[in-house]
């Protein structure tokens, strides 16, 4: 309510009249009293259309979420229809042809085995002309977060009992019982060394022993190769990591996305001699930097 419409001149008078001393007060304390409740008015209003907003913004929510399903759901129709067009066969499954149809079609025992038969050839030879449905998981983006990197302590290197070029190291990286890495680099004298290991690769056999992890070396075309090594106070079981990549690693990398093969040439070892990923140092967190202990600028494998 208006104060100025509340209080007209003659309630104001009134009010002197009856209270000389404090009438002008009294006046000017429900002028106040009037303006501060039709702000508290204009305010609970104000809260209401908030409210009212916000149940409109999250039933717009649902309808866009709605919306977003239906069209993806139209997508997957859309696709499989054109796949089942492209793969349909001549003749539709549910449409039996006619007798007429059949008996001019094949006038006699013989011309309906031949019928059967190129009819056959045609649906084999249909069959065998399906393009490859292109593995669609190849194309999503990996970076050095989807590789399980970890420290680990070699406690053992063995030769190969079918191959002399290949060695056989028991790593301790922080499980129950350590893995068996099979590698053409190890050299003995690298029993119980810190190094630097990729741990959720698919295991496979090299000579009838399986590997069941990768360790990280550092190469250089002018001096050959030497371990990365993660910082000297790490232990077995540490996760190394890069600070601009963050995430979980993936369970177990597919060999038929070559996630490996895609992020390996990007690791590199700078001027500094620390290990990157695309200029990010790899790291123990909150031990320091993993470096090729005397290489720089060079390449990780």
């Amino acid at each position: 309510m208006d104060p100025d419409k509340m209080f007209h001149p003659s309630l104001a008078a009134a009010l002197m009249k009856l209270d000389p001393e404090d009438g002008e007060k009294m006046v000017e304390y429900f002028q106040t009293h009037a303006l501060l409740t039709r702000e508290k008015a204009l305010l609970q209003a104000s809260v209401r259309e908030q409210k009212k907003l916000m149940v409109e913004n999250g039933k717009l929510k649902k309808d866009i979420e709605q919306l977003r399903l239906q069209l993806q759901d139209k997508q997957r129709r859309r696709v499989a229809k054109a796949l089942l067009s492209n793969h349909t066969p001549d003749t539709p499954v549910n449409q039996p042809p006619s007798f007429a149809e059949d008996t001019a079609a094949s006038p006699s025992p013989s011309g309906a085995l031949e019928q059967v038969g190129k009819s056959t050839r045609r649906r084999r030879g249909d069959r065998r002309a399906l393009p490859a449905c292109p593995p669609m998981e190849a194309d999503l983006p990996v970076d050095v977060s989807c590789l399980d990197l970890r420290v680990g302590r070699i406690l053992r290197v063995d030769c190969h009992p079918l191959a002399d070029n290949l060695t056989i190291q028991e790593v301790d990286v922080g499980e129950k019982v350590p893995r068996t890495v099979v590698s053409k680099l190890a050299r003995k004298d690298l029993n119980g060394a810190l190094a630097v290991l990729l741990c959720n690769i698919k295991a496979c056999k090299l000579k009838g022993v399986a590997s069941q992890a990768r360790i990280l070396w550092c190469f250089q075309s002018d001096h050959g190769v030497e371990l990365l090594a993660p910082p000297t106070s790490s232990i077995p079981g540490d996760r190394v990591t890069c600070l601009d990549f963050p995430g979980e690693p993936d369970q177990e990398l597919r060999p038929k996305q070559r996630v490996w093969e895609r992020i390996q040439p990007s690791l590199q070892v700078d001027a500094r001699g620390v290990a990157n990923y695309k200029g990010c140092g790899f790291q123990v967190k909150g031990k320091g930097l993993c470096r090729a202990p005397s290489f720089t600028n060079c390449t990780i494998g």
